[in-house]
C-alpha cells in the first residue's frame, strides 16, 4: 500500500532572527496519525518552528505544503484564556459547545467556572480541552506538561496515544515523550534531523550523530594543520604564491569556523554546600496540618537526614508546598512536633518565580544590591561572566525579564539560587521549561551535591533519577513515604493516587480490605527503654537544644576579624570550643537516632 502524503511539509525553509539565521534549510513532514517530538536546546527555535508548521510565522524562503482542508489546533507554551466561562473559551475556536463541555470535564474542569484567575494547571488543562474539542487533523503542543500534575500528565498521554489525529509536540519530559512519540525531529545547528523511532531511542542515536560530527571536525582540523604546514614549507608556495593552494586553505578554515559556530556553549552549573549541617536535618512526629475544614496531611512521622534526596509528589493542590514549609519550620503544625537540625542553610527555588518582576532586567535580577558584580559561592564575579555560565549573552543583560523565554527565566532562577552557599536545596518544579541538555546538567550537579535535597516535581523521570525516598500526597489528607523514586512508589502503592471510590464501591456490600488486628496470643513486647537508655535519651535531647546555642556563641566570637591579631589565645580557645561542640552535637544526634529506633522497635 502506498504511503499517504504528509498533512503538512516544510522543504528547505530558512528564517532569520535579527542578525542570526534561525533555520538554514529545514526539512520536516507531519504524517497522518504520527506522534512526533521536536527536541533541541533552549533558543534553538523549537516554538518558532511549530509556528512555521502551523502557518503562524512565514519563513524567509523555502516551501510549506499543506493538504487541502487540514485543520490545526495549537496549545502555546503560555496559553491565554479569554471569555466569561471556561465553556465560552473552549468553544471559541468553533467547537460545538457540547464537545467543548465534554473535553473540559475529561480534563477535570467545571465548564461553568469563570475563565479568570486560574492556576497554572487549570490554564493548561483548559487550553488542552479547547484544542481537543476542535477535532484537528494536526495538534501542536508546546511544553504541554508544564504545570500539570502527574495524574493530568498520564491522562494526556492516554488521550494522545488513542488519538486519530497527528501530534507535533515540544517537551522536555522524557517519560511523557517515551510514552507518546513514534518520531523525533531534532532541531540542531539550524537544521532538522529526523529519527523514525520513538524518543526512547533518541539518546543513543543522538550520541552517535554527535560522535560522527566530532570526528569529522577533528579530521577537518588535521587537514587544515597539514595543509598549513605544507603551504608554508613549500618552496613553490613561497616563491610563486600558489594562489590555488591558498584559496583551498582559506576555504578549509572558513568551513571549520562555520562548524565551530554551531558547537553549542556548555552550561556551567556549580553549587557550594556551605557549612556542614547536623546529621539530623528535620524530624517530624505525628504532624498534622489543617486549613479551615480541610486536612492537608495527618499523622506524618519522618526523618530527613543530611545527604537525603527527598521527592514530594502528588496532584496539584494536594499541599506539597505546605509540607515543604512545614519541613523548613516556616509553618507551625496543628498537631505533632517538628525538630530542625543545626546549621541549616536552605535555598528555596520557587516555581512561582517569586522575586522576578517583568520590568526588571537580567542585570538587576542577578545584582539585587546594585553594582556590577555578584558574590558567587563566596567569591566576587562580574555579572556578565556569571550570566555567561548560564548561556546568557551580554546583550541580554539590560533587557527586561519579560523578553526572556520560559527556559531562560528558569535558568535565571537557577543562577540566583546557586550563587548562594546552601547545605539544603529545596527545588519546587525546577524542570519547567528547561531543555534536556540543561536538565542533564542539573541532574549531574544534584547527583554530586553533598547537601540535602528536597525536590517537588511532576517530572517522573527526574524523580526516578535523583530521589532516595518519595513522599506522596493524594489531596485527601493521606500521605505515604517509600524508599526510591516514582516507579518504586508506584509499585508499592499502585492505588494511592487513584480517585476515591464511588458511592457504589463504598456501599455496605462492597468488598473491603481491613488491616489485620494483632493476635491477643502474640507475645507483647516491652514498650519501654531501659532506665539507662531512657536517661541517655533525655541527656542527648537536652544537648541537641543547648549545643547549637553554644556553636552559635563561639561562631559569633570567631566572626571578630581582629580577634586573631589582638588575642591569638582567645581565638584558639573559641576555635577549639566550636569544634568540640560540633563533634558533641554529631555524637548526640547519632545516639538520639539509635535510641529512637530502639524505642520504636520495642513499641512494635
Amino acid at each position: 500500500m502506498a504511503a499517504r502524503p504528509p498533512l503538512v511539509a516544510l522543504k528547505d525553509v530558512r528564517l532569520q532572527d535579527g542578525q542570526r539565521p534561525l533555520f538554514d534549510g529545514v526539512d520536516l513532514a507531519v504524517e497522518p496519525r504520527s506522534r512526533a517530538a521536536v527536541v533541541g536546546r533552549n533558543g534553538a527555535g523549537k516554538s518558532t518552528l511549530m509556528k512555521v508548521v502551523m502557518g503562524l510565522v512565514e519563513a524567509d524562503s523555502g516551501d510549506r505544503a499543506v493538504q487541502a482542508g487540514t485543520r490545526f489546533a495549537y496549545v502555546a507554551q503560555e496559553p491565554e484564556i479569554a471569555g466569561d466561562t471556561l465553556l465560552d473559551y473552549a468553544s471559541s475556536g468553533g467547537a460545538e459547545r457540547w464537545t467543548a463541555e465534554s473535553w473540559l470535564t475529561t480534563f477535570g474542569l467545571n465548564p461553568e467556572k469563570p475563565a479568570q484567575n486560574l492556576s497554572g494547571g487549570e490554564t493548561r488543562r483548559a487550553a488542552l480541552a479547547k484544542a481537543f474539542a476542535e477535532e484537528p487533523d494536526v495538534l501542536l503542543l508546546d511544553e504541554p506538561t508544564n504545570h500539570l500534575d502527574i495524574l493530568a500528565i498520564e491522562l494526556l498521554e492516554n488521550e494522545l496515544v488513542q488519538a486519530r489525529f497527528a501530534v507535533l509536540v515540544v517537551s522536555h519530559d522524557r517519560a511523557f515523550l517515551n510514552k507518546v512519540t513514534n518520531t523525533v525531529h531534532w532541531l540542531d545547528n539550524r537544521r532538522v534531523r529526523t529519527l523514525n523511532k520513538g524518543f526512547d531511542a533518541f539518546d543513543d542515536w543522538a550520541a552517535k550523530v554527535q560522535e560522527e560530527e566530532a570526528l569529522a571536525l577533528e579530521k577537518l582540523t588535521k587537514t587544515i594543520e597539514r595543509e598549513t604546514e605544507t603551504f608554508y614549507r613549500s618552496i613553490t608556495a613561497r616563491r610563486t604564491r600558489n594562489e590555488g593552494r591558498a584559496r583551498n586553505l582559506a576555504a578549509l578554515r572558513a568551513e571549520r569556523a562555520e562548524k565551530m559556530k554551531d558547537v553549542p556553549r556548555d552550561l556551567y552549573l556549580g553549587v557550594d554546600s556551605g557549612t556542614v549541617s547536623g546529621k539530623l536535618v528535620a524530624e517530624l512526629k505525628g504532624v498534622t496540618k489543617v486549613f479551615g475544614d480541610r486536612t492537608i496531611f495527618k499523622g506524618l512521622t519522618t526523618r530527613v537526614m543530611r545527604g537525603d534526596r527527598l521527592a514530594i509528589v502528588g496532584p496539584n493542590g494536594a499541599g506539597k508546598t505546605t509540607l515543604v514549609k512545614t519541613l523548613l519550620g516556616e509553618l507551625t503544625p496543628d498537631e505533632g512536633t517538628v525538630r530542625l537540625g543545626a546549621n541549616l542553610e536552605p535555598v528555596y527555588l520557587d516555581q512561582s518565580r517569586e522575586g522576578l518582576k517583568s520590568d526588571m532586567t537580567l542585570w538587576d535580577a542577578l545584582t539585587p544590591g546594585g553594582g556590577d558584580s555578584i558574590i558567587v559561592r563566596g567569591f566576587s564575579k562580574h555579572v556578565a561572566a556569571y550570566a555567561k555560565d548560564f548561556l546568557f549573552q551580554e546583550s541580554q543583560l539590560r533587557q527586561p525579564i519579560s523578553t526572556l523565554s520560559g527556559g531562560e527565566r528558569n535558568r535565571l532562577l537557577l543562577a540566583r539560587a546557586l550563587a548562594k552557599p546552601a547545605n539544603m536545596l529545596v527545588l519546587d518544579e525546577p524542570t519547567n521549561d528547561l531543555d534536556m541538555d540543561t536538565l542533564d546538567k542539573l541532574e549531574e550537579l544534584l547527583e554530586g551535591y553533598d547537601g540535602t535535597l528536597i525536590l517537588v516535581s511532576h517530572d517522573r523521570d527526574f524523580v526516578d533519577r535523583l530521589a532516595t525516598s518519595t513522599i506522596a500526597m493524594n489531596g485527601r489528607g493521606d500521605i505515604v513515604e517509600t524508599p526510591g523514586g516514582w516507579q518504586d512508589f508506584l509499585r508499592q502503592n499502585p492505588t494511592f493516587l487513584a480517585p476515591p471510590p464511588t458511592h457504589a464501591e463504598s456501599a455496605p456490600g462492597a468488598r473491603r480490605v481491613e488491616k489485620a488486628e494483632p493476635s491477643d496470643r502474640a507475645p507483647k513486647k516491652n514498650a519501654k527503654l531501659s532506665y539507662k537508655d531512657a536517661r541517655r535519651l533525655e541527656e542527648v535531647e537536652k544537648l541537641m537544644e543547648t549545643l547549637p546555642v553554644e556553636i552559635a556563641r563561639q561562631d559569633a566570637i570567631l566572626a571578630d576579624q581582629s580577634l586573631y591579631t589582638r588575642d591569638p589565645a582567645a581565638f584558639d580557645r573559641a576555635m577549639k570550643a566550636a569544634d568540640k561542640a560540633r563533634a558533641d552535637l554529631e555524637a548526640a544526634e547519632l545516639d538520639w537516632l539509635e535510641l529512637e529506633e530502639k524505642k520504636a522497635a520495642l513499641a512494635g
